[in-house]
Formats: structure tokens, C-alpha cells, sequence
């Protein structure tokens, strides 16, 4: 008798052994226990989503599964983090939820790394059939998106890794579908985030109007007017229980209400909002997505799926298309239009405000020579000048522009091509 096979799993059986409406032709349920015996899978992230993805993966009948995470466990992280005791606060989230999952299903081996994704290799993700992603982090997936695209080899099939990435706010979530190289990719998708809005200092300073502007004006600019350089440590409960009196003050001088100290903690700690029942639907779905990928039973996702809790439960499925010069799965630069008049760093500033490239500290070169370094500091140093040059002193109409940024985990190729 194989793991999932007996008394506990007859539901699951049910579904794996009989051939559906849209099953495929090849599909052999007769093959099925074995097979996911044998599958190793990638999980990505051991918070809300993680803990649900874990044990959606166990009680499908999955015996090898990967868990990695950089996080320790926090009290706040208990109403909804349900692998997580208040004994196990301080402790690596990965490698509780492990345990914890281990310990319930039998049979089912987990094995944590407590370590960020990016200390990994390319050996190491390459031992996967699938990865399922559970982060509240852009920076992240777009790292991961992007190693798993790099690592496809047209010729050889087992380099091409399926990507299941989950994603929840509130009462909203996402889960989709990435084959690299095929379908449009995690890069692809980057302008559909909600930019971050910037409040003015001014504004904070002057005349607030929200209680997120009060909070704001007490950590940005009434900690440093009153302990000069010393450092927030934002998971400190003093400083929180400062920050939220100082916003307080501020907001009953302006007459705002609303200024709690939870809202204080999740301002300040850029909090996404999260909430157990969407994080139950949205793992849900990609265990779904990644139980059908892997078996054939059933046909997966095309490619896109939204769900919107917060007025009833609708639900919207699409194919987000391949976007035509995508920096990650497309092959070739991307054609960027800018006056020929406006200095370097006006560009820099340009692309920092650009939804779909998401820049921050970016060094700029071409073929012919190096634009802008931000490091070292004597390349700094060296080319700071030609900050206050314009780009037609500094490269000709359709030059290719090669940028690269901490927070890319690639190689943006531009085209510049000067207007007229």
C-alpha cells in the first residue's frame, strides 16, 4: 500500500481514480499513488498561505515536499498562521510548520530551509517538478520568476519548472499559473500592481487629513526631531507604543479619528492586511492547479484566476497574454521613447516612476561606455557627472541601454530611441 491509499484517503481517491469530463486521454489513475510517492515539490514561504499550502499538499497524497522561508515566527503571526504555537514564537517558521505538518500526516516527509530563496542555486531548484510560491514579497517572485525562466533549456523538458503563485490582500486574492518560457510570467504582470502613493512631507508636516498621515509624520518625522540618529526598531513594543501616542496627539490636534495601535504597527511595518479565510480559498486553488499540472487528471488553469471576498465570493478566471518585450521571457530589448534633451537624471527618474520596471539604485552602461555606476565608489565617483548631462551628449537614438538594480533580478535591455 502506498502513502495515500487506505480509509483516510477515500475522498481523494475517488477523485484520482476515475477519468473526469475534460481528463486527458493519457491520464492513468492506476499510476497516480505512485507517482506522488515520487514528486518533489518546491513551497515557497511558510506564512498565511504557506501553512495552508502545506497541508492542502500532504492531504493530497504529496509525500516529498521542500518548505523554505526566512522568517521566525511573531505572536501576531498566531490568529491566522495556524501551524504556529505561542510556544514556537522566535523559531523559524519553515521548520515548525514542518514539524507540525509531519507530526499529523504520517507518512509525509517535509524538508525545511530556513534561508532566503536567493541563497539557493540553480542545482537546487532544478531537483523540483513544480514550485508553488506563498509570499507577500514582489521582490521575491520576481527573483524566483526569473531564476526559473533562466533555467529552461528548450531542449531538455525536465528543465522547464511549472510556477503556482498564490497571493492574498484583505478579502482579495489571486492564484495563477506560470509555464516559463510559455505562458506570460510573474514580469509580465508587474503593471497590474498598485503603484505605492507617496504622501507628501509637506502634507504630513503641515495639514494631515488621514490617521495613516498622522502615524507617518510621527515615524518619519517626530522620531528623528526627538531621538536624532537613533534607529526605529520597529518589532520593539516601546517604540511602537511611542509612535502610536506621538500619532495620537497629532491626530486630536487636527480633529482625525481612527488612529489605533495596530494601525500604528501596520503602517509602520508595511503590513499587508490578511485574512485566514481568503488565505484558505487561494491555497486552496493553487494545490488544485498543482495536483492537476502534475497528474493530468484534469485540465490547469489558463493562466489567471481573481477572487474578490469583500461583497460576496466572485471569482474571474483569464489568460494574462505574454507581454511583448518582457524583460524575463522575452528575447529581445525593449524599445523606451524619451526626449533627447532631458539630462540622465531626469531618465533615472523616468524609469523609477515606471509601473512595469520598478527601479530604485541603478547603474546604466553601454557598449560604448559607462553611463552610471552606483558602485564602487570610485566608478561613482567617476561618472556622477554625467548625471547633469543630456542623453544625446551621452548615447545615440536606438543605443541599447544595459541597466541593472538591486532590486532586478535580471537585466533590463532598453532601447532608447530619442523623439522628435
Amino acid at each position: 500500500m502506498t502513502f495515500a491509499q487506505g480509509p483516510r484517503w477515500k475522498q481523494l481517491e475517488r477523485v484520482r481514480n476515475r477519468k473526469g469530463a475534460f481528463t486527458d486521454d493519457d491520464y492513468a489513475p492506476q499510476d497516480q499513488a505512485e507517482f506522488l510517492d515520487d514528486c518533489k515539490i518546491l513551497v515557497i514561504g511558510a506564512g498565511g498561505l504557506g501553512c495552508e499550502i502545506l497541508k492542502n499538499l500532504a492531504l493530497s497524497g504529496f509525500t516529498n515536499i521542500h518548505v523554505i522561508d526566512m522568517d521566525t515566527i511573531d505572536l501576531s503571526n498566531l490568529n491566522r498562521q495556524f501551524l504556529f504555537r505561542e510556544a514556537d514564537v522566535g523559531k523559524p517558521k519553515a521548520e515548525v510548520a514542518a514539524r507540525f505538518v509531519m507530526k499529523r500526516v504520517k507518512g509525509c516527509t517535509i524538508t525545511p530551509h530556513y534561508c532566503a530563496i536567493q541563497d539557493k542555486d540553480t542545482d537546487f531548484y532544478m531537483q523540483f517538478k513544480l514550485v508553488i510560491c506563498g509570499l507577500d514579497s514582489v521582490e521575491a517572485r520576481r527573483w524566483i520568476n526569473s531564476t526559473l525562466v533562466d533555467m529552461v533549456d528548450p531542449n531538455v523538458m525536465e528543465t522547464l519548472k511549472p510556477l503556482v503563485d498564490g497571493g492574498t490582500e484583505g478579502f482579495k486574492g489571486q492564484s495563477r499559473v506560470i509555464l516559463p518560457t510559455i505562458t506570460s510570467c510573474y514580469e509580465c504582470s508587474l503593471d497590474m500592481l498598485t503603484p505605492q502613493t507617496a504622501v507628501p512631507i509637506c502634507t504630513l508636516a503641515s495639514i494631515p487629513r488621514q490617521p495613516a498621515h498622522c502615524i507617518e509624520w510621527a515615524s518619519i518625522l517626530e522620531w528623528p526631531r526627538v531621538f536624532g540618529d537613533k534607529k526605529m526598531d520597529t518589532d520593539n513594543p516601546e517604540h511602537i507604543q511611542w509612535l502610536y501616542e506621538a500619532a495620537l496627539a497629532r491626530a486630536k490636534e487636527f480633529n482625525i479619528m481612527g488612529v489605533t495601535y495596530s494601525m500604528t504597527q501596520g503602517v509602520v511595518k508595511n503590513i499587508i492586511p490578511a485574512i485566514a479565510s481568503t488565505n484558505a480559498i487561494i491555497a486552496a486553488s493553487c494545490c488544485n492547479e498543482a495536483l492537476k499540472i502534475l497528474t493530468n487528471m484534469n485540465p490547469f488553469l489558463q493562466n489567471y484566476m481573481m477572487y474578490t471576498g469583500d461583497e460576496g465570493v466572485y471569482t474571474h478566471t483569464f489568460e494574462h497574454q505574454k507581454k511583448e518585450g518582457c524583460p524575463v521571457c522575452g528575447t529581445s530589448a525593449i524599445d523606451f521613447e524619451v526626449s533627447p534633451d532631458i539630462t540622465l537624471a531626469d531618465f533615472i527618474d523616468k524609469l523609477k516612476e515606471q509601473p512595469d520596471i520598478q527601479i530604485k539604485k541603478p547603474t546604466i552602461t553601454t557598449q560604448r561606455r559607462k553611463l552610471y555606476f552606483q558602485a564602487p565608489p570610485e566608478l561613482n565617483e567617476l561618472t556622477r557627472p554625467n548625471l547633469d548631462k543630456k542623453l544625446s551628449e551621452l548615447a545615440d537614438s536606438g543605443e541599447e541601454f544595459a541597466i541593472t538594480d538591486p532590486g532586478l533580478p535580471f537585466n533590463l535591455r532598453l532601447n532608447v530611441i530619442f523623439t522628435k
